[in-house]
């Protein structure tokens, strides 16, 4: 054992002959098969080293147990060593945290970047208030003390990090790994929680993971059955769209073909903007556009839901008709099919499937109370 951790040791630190290194270095033996996820990628190395590459070009190397750091021949890849960051994570990805509930993984969140109140989860707001789970600070500004006190042996953190890269920088500085999850630039909705299945793979926990994905699949396939019955022979289909007011005046709205639309599609709606011309493509979720651009495609829609996640969202037509004057002048708005987000609906993000049969529901106007996004009056 002694030996061969020390042949391991040389090949990774980058010491010895190129021959011995590539004779030493664990060689890929399987892959994770991903059914939907596009933006991430696990492939299983011998003597359980794991490779992760997040988006096109962002690399991670698990590290089992005792066994040496070792980059696998990424030489740009961060080394996560999976007993420290199983044992301590700040988890700064808020949408990450009902993932890591469903795989009863709590426990190994030792931090967070939101306080107890901002959480829906009545779980986590009490581990929260216990101390189970500290709250160090939100993402852009987060109690480097508390970290280190606390051990964290991982960072995991959304792609709003791009916008502070210099606390990615200290955080690396300080020796604690920084993983990105880009599971919100999905083009599915069943891509995005897949996802779980990445935390399975840094938790340990991947026969949870999969039983649970496998389980949402077959409830999503039940319901898409039943909503293909129902639409059968139906031409027009209700148009929808989902924004929210920015404070620079222009309309934050989905990009066509993201996973929020696709679960309207799910639903037997159409996304009012899917013919909306993207100008330069990235892979953010949604996009800004100016207000006359807006009102020509989402006048006459059937159904207007707010995003209630990013200034509250709003509680009747005369908050949104505060927005612009000219929203009183929109199909929804006057026909009373008005919607607004709330929180949950983001947070939850394991319940992608029930989000759904809310579509659904308002779609039908079969009179089931909704649970992710409310009628505003």
């Amino acid at each position: 054992m002694a030996i061969s951790m020390f042949i391991m040791s040389v090949a990774c630190s980058g010491a010895g002959s190129a021959a011995s290194k590539e004779e030493a270095m664990p060689r890929k033996v399987s892959s994770m098969q991903l059914s939907y996820a596009k933006q991430f990628a696990v492939d299983y190395y011998e003597q359980g080293y794991v490779h992760i590459r997040i988006g096109e070009d962002k690399d991670y190397v698990l590290i089992p147990g005792n066994k040496a750091d070792c980059d696998l021949g990424f030489s740009d890849a961060t080394l996560i060593r999976q007993e420290k960051a199983k044992s301590s994570i700040y988890l700064a990805a808020s949408s990450g945290m009902d993932l890591f509930d469903r795989l009863g993984a709590l426990s190994s969140v030792t931090s967070c970047s939101m306080p107890a109140k901002e959480y829906v989860d009545k779980s986590v707001q009490e581990a929260i208030l216990s101390g189970a789970i500290t709250y160090a600070g939100k993402y852009s500004a987060p109690d480097y003390e508390k970290l280190l006190a606390l051990h964290t042996g991982l960072a995991i953190e959304s792609m709003m990090i791009t916008h502070a890269p210099k606390i990615a920088e200290e955080l690396t500085r300080l020796k604690i790994p920084v993983l990105v999850e880009m599971s919100s630039y999905e083009d599915s909705p069943l891509g995005r929680l897949e996802w779980i299945k990445l935390y399975g793979v840094l938790l340990g926990k991947e026969k949870e993971a999969d039983a649970f994905f496998d389980q949402e699949v077959k409830k999503l396939n039940r319901i898409s059955k039943t909503l293909g019955e129902k639409r059968q022979g139906e031409e027009k289909k209700q148009r929808v769209a989902i924004f929210y007011m920015s404070s620079n005046g222009y309309v934050n709205v989905r990009k066509p073909g993201d996973y929020m639309t696709r679960m309207i599609e799910m639903a037997g709606g159409e996304y009012a903007l899917k013919d909306l011309k993207l100008p330069n493509e990235n892979a953010l979720s949604t996009i800004n556009i100016n207000w006359e651009d807006f009102y020509r495609m989402a006048a006459d829609a059937d159904v207007l839901i707010y995003n209630g996640t990013i200034d509250g969202g709003i509680t009747s037509s005369e908050d949104l008709i505060s927005k612009h004057p000219l929203f009183q002048k929109f199909k929804a708005v006057k026909e009373h099919n008005l919607w607004c987000t709330g929180l949950n609906m983001y947070q939850e993000s394991s319940k992608i499937v029930d989000v759904t049969l809310d579509f659904y529901s308002i779609l039908e106007g079969d009179g089931q109370k909704t649970r992710f996004i409310r009628h505003v009056d």
